[in-house]
């Protein structure tokens, strides 16, 4: 354990015995301890929590996007991963795409969208784990949506960002996200009256046949996916062209079949035992394996005692993230459509083998590892002068041209995430994402637009993440959790595309290796590598970039450089968005990031 002095805070850890909740935003922590408060358990307050959010970081997540839900049920005693992640629609394949004259699939637009996976995760959720009617978790939302919730800043930066695609292209956007064509204030009231109607008729009709509360849920998943949700989606991508990032206006494929055929589905973790924890992550059509990999190089070298804001600790976590993101990229996939070596990438043999990589100088080469029979060639777009890799923070919409035609350019979201721990020790970490107001049209009947995760996959035949119709996209969508001693212990995420899985385990070590709370290790200094490619549209790399707090100390930074890593200094606190929950004994701790003035714990 570290000897270094306790590290200054933000804020204190929050602890109790009743229960606790963090979350990226403020108003969805309250919402869900009111839930807690009412005698739900966890998993009623994660639905309401997550409705919630859907409402008040609406530039972050909506219902048309998609979730991994990790879960430890005291009741049932084992922790599992509800896959709330759509597959491409039926009519989506790479020839469809390549003759339309596109290499990859758009970053904005109807051509981009997967089957909305989150109310059908959220209703599972409720309905196999709950104890509460629908109307109780649906309520809140509802009421947000309606009477208007303060507009935090980051939401109005992301509408200024994309005001002009809005009223170019996106008339329906426009509408609903320029009232009286003007970019709301921060801090306006802002309501999402049609959002709330969606909301209330498909509650009003799941309630109407009677029955009680199973049989409530599953009419309303009957709604969405069959009903006038569904019909809606359906009428709108068929009838609509619209601008993306190819320069051109299409039609999206989802359809009707596409909606009434997903079904969510409940997995086995994926884990990976480092000392006295086992970490637990969503499947390999997840990038949550990349943590693993991570903790299996990281494994071989000691970190007791190290400087977490040290060149060392910082250089290891990095070098070993490039070898496993490299992985990432040329193995991950839908392992129910792909061939995915999953008992390689977490043995032993492999990962002592790949950890010989890791020397004393930054790698500025993407060095997949090498398995018969598995992988394709990860292949590197240079990133633009200036650029960035991936989504993260803050979410940036630009208008680029196409001869004298203005058209969209880089339009990223970003995530919400939240942790909940209730008295009886039932856990929850999910990080929706999705459907953000700046990924495509608002659909007019509805008042959400739909996802974009379609951009994660390739158009290659023979590539883990090539586009196939029912197949699911490798999401960068990532919540951990960990048992220690085999007893569960720990749930924690944070938003951040590609960043995920770097600051989640950040988190980790200085929690497990230097001995700082929950709070001092998201408080601390933190980084992220854009060596990779990104996942999201136009999936370009920038090698041995390295993305540094201001915070992190100038020896710190003057030794990277040192080393050959090519760092780049960004704002005092502007790396993720962590939140983190915990059991231990009796005891409930939580703690939420103060980057960005969102979001927030609380618990008693």
């Amino acid at each position: 354990m570290s000897t270094h002095p306790r590290p200054f805070t933000t804020r204190p850890e929050i602890e109790g015995t009743f229960g606790v909740v963090a979350s990226t935003h403020w108003i969805a922590t309250a919402v869900g301890m009111a839930t807690l408060e009412k005698g739900g358990n966890a998993f009623d307050a994660a639905v309401a929590t997550a409705f919630v959010l859907q409402v008040v970081e609406p530039h972050l997540n909506g219902p048309g996007g998609d979730v991994p839900i990790l879960l430890h049920d005291v009741r049932r005693g084992k922790t599992e991963v509800i896959c709330g992640q759509g597959p491409a629609p039926s009519a989506a394949t790479i020839a469809y795409y390549r003759g339309i004259g596109l290499d990859m699939v758009p970053g904005t637009g109807l051509l981009a969208a997967c089957v909305p996976g989150t109310f059908e995760a959220y209703m599972m959720l409720l309905g196999q784990y709950g104890t509460m009617r629908l109307r109780d978790v649906l309520e809140p939302a509802i009421s947000y949506a309606r009477n208007g919730h303060p507009l935090v800043e980051r939401a109005n930066a992301t509408i200024a960002s994309v005001a002009p695609l809005f009223r170019q292209h996106w008339p329906t956007s426009a509408a609903l996200w320029l009232p009286g064509n003007e970019v709301p204030a921060t801090g306006t009231l802002f309501a999402n009256p049609v959002l709330a109607d969606t909301y209330g008729r498909l509650l009003k009709e799941a309630e109407a046949g009677g029955g009680g509360r199973d049989a409530e849920i599953a009419r309303a998943k009957k709604i969405w996916s069959q009903g006038f949700v569904a019909a809606a989606i359906d009428r709108f991508c068929r009838t609509t062209k619209v601008m993306d990032t190819s320069g051109e206006r299409h039609r999206g494929l989802l359809s009707g079949h596409d909606m009434a055929t997903f079904r969510a589905r409940i997995e086995a973790p994926v884990t990976y035992d480092y000392g006295r924890y086992t970490v637990c992550k969503a499947g390999f059509w997840s990038q949550g394996p990349v943590m693993l990999q991570q903790l299996a190089l990281l494994k071989g070298f000691s970190l007791d005692g190290l400087d977490p804001a040290g060149p060392d600790f910082v250089h290891l976590q990095v070098e070993c993230a490039k070898l496993a993101y490299a992985d990432r990229e040329a193995f991950y996939g839908d392992p129910e459509v792909a061939k995915v070596p999953t008992d390689v990438l977490l043995s032993d043999a492999y990962n002592d083998a790949r950890r010989k990589l890791v020397g004393a100088e930054a790698s500025l080469e993407q060095r997949p590892g090498t398995i018969d029979g598995f992988g394709a060639a990860v292949k590197v777009r240079q990133a633009r002068a200036g650029g960035t890799a991936g989504a993260g923070e803050p979410t940036v919409g630009r208008i680029g041209t196409r001869g004298s035609d203005p058209v969209p350019g880089e339009v990223r979201g970003d995530t919400v995430h939240f942790d909940i721990v209730d008295r009886d020790g039932n856990m929850v970490s999910a990080t929706p994402s999705g459907g953000w107001l700046q990924s495509s049209p608002t659909i007019p009947d509805l008042g959400f637009c739909l996802g974009t995760r379609a951009q994660m996959f390739w158009l290659e035949e023979g590539h883990p993440a090539a586009l196939a119709p029912g197949k699911r996209p490798r999401t960068t969508l990532s919540p951990t959790m960990a048992l220690r001693d085999g007893e569960p212990y720990l749930a924690w995420g944070t938003p951040g595309g590609d960043q995920q899985d770097q600051w989640s385990t950040q988190l980790f070590l200085r929690h497990v290796h230097a001995g700082l709370n929950l709070q001092e290790a998201i408080d601390a200094p933190a980084w992220h590598s854009e060596h990779f490619p990104g996942s999201f549209w136009p999936r370009t790399a920038r090698p041995g970039v390295l993305v540094v707090e201001e915070r992190l100390p100038e020896a710190t930074r003057a030794e990277l450089e040192k080393r050959g890593h090519v760092v780049e200094v960004g704002g005092a606190w502007s790396e993720g968005r962590l939140t983190a929950a915990s059991r231990d004994g009796v005891r409930r701790r939580a703690a939420a990031n103060p980057r960005g003035m969102q979001g927030y714990a609380a618990g008693r």
